[in-house]
């Protein structure tokens, strides 16, 4: 049984002083327990995490020689290196592994049920190109040594629709920054959410940088301005303006989620920024 605890403030050079997820308590039921205790020590990836349980000790530098040596057998010398940052309940990296095996698939989940739905696939399915790490997405990002990763996804991530909570969006300038150095020459970031606000939020904070390009030619309206939970229903009669976006990534599967947007009447937004 493992029991999480409430997330509390720390000080580090790589920890967010606003962190984009809440930890609340829970228990894994029986099931997924007995699937962390199976799975968990081959899959879960242990770093050096500093005085912070979600952190990532300052000492700690990720090459590919670095994960060569903690992922074991498994490991693909010569594949790419793929980061999903908040894979839920695993079921698009799982999906991703099985179908590229070629590759390394590495995911990033704050979340001790949703990494033990992760490996309890991963296990059933004989996945060894994949493996999870539970820490901090940022902090793991400004870990990486330049030019490890060839793609980083961060799919629905957490809306945090108030106005007041706009500042724990995980797409922000200083992730960024670690995901461009992470990059390998032309490597991309692919986001994806539902929600028109959140799309907004990318723009505004992706579409001025000089070291991405947007790839993509569809063409989608948004408000200008931003709504919050309470008047999300304002947007359509603001002033509204076309933005550059991307057709669906193929490589992303329909999870359960995605589809509770789509049967709600939510448009889809899909991002690729180049690393220039």
């Amino acid at each position: 049984m493992v029991v999480e605890k409430e997330n509390t403030e720390q000080t580090s050079p790589r920890y967010r002083s606003v962190v984009s997820f809440v930890r609340r308590s829970s228990t894994l039921d029986a099931r997924l327990a007995r699937a962390w205790n199976k799975y968990a020590s081959e899959y879960v990836l242990q770093l050096d995490k500093g005085d912070y349980d979600l952190g990532v000790g300052e000492n700690v530098r990720i090459s590919r020689d670095f994960l060569a040596r903690i992922w074991g057998e498994g490991f693909r010398s010569d594949g790419s290196i793929i980061v999903e940052i908040g894979t839920g309940q695993g079921e698009n990296i799982v999906a991703a592994a099985a179908a590229h095996p070629e590759d390394n698939f590495i995911g990033v989940e704050v979340y001790t049920p949703g990494v033990a739905h992760t490996v309890l696939m991963a296990g059933k399915n004989g996945l060894r190109n994949l493996r999870m790490i539970q820490v901090n997405a940022p902090e793991l990002l400004n870990a990486f040594e330049s030019g490890v990763l060839s793609e980083v996804w961060t799919f629905f991530p957490d809306p945090w629709p108030k106005t007041k909570h706009h500042k724990r969006r995980i797409v922000q300038d200083g992730l960024a920054q670690a995901v461009h150095n992470a990059l390998v020459a032309d490597g991309v970031w692919r986001i994806a959410t539902d929600i028109d606000d959140y799309a907004l939020h990318v723009h505004e904070v992706m579409d001025q940088r000089a070291d991405f390009a947007h790839v993509g030619e569809k063409v989608v309206s948004l408000a200008t301005e931003h709504v919050s939970k309470g008047n999300a229903d304002m947007a359509a009669g603001l002033p509204h303006a076309d933005f550059m976006e991307s057709e669906r990534f193929e490589g992303r599967v329909l999870t359960n989620f995605e589809k509770k947007g789509i049967d709600a009447g939510r448009i889809i937004h899909d991002f690729t920024y180049k690393r220039l």
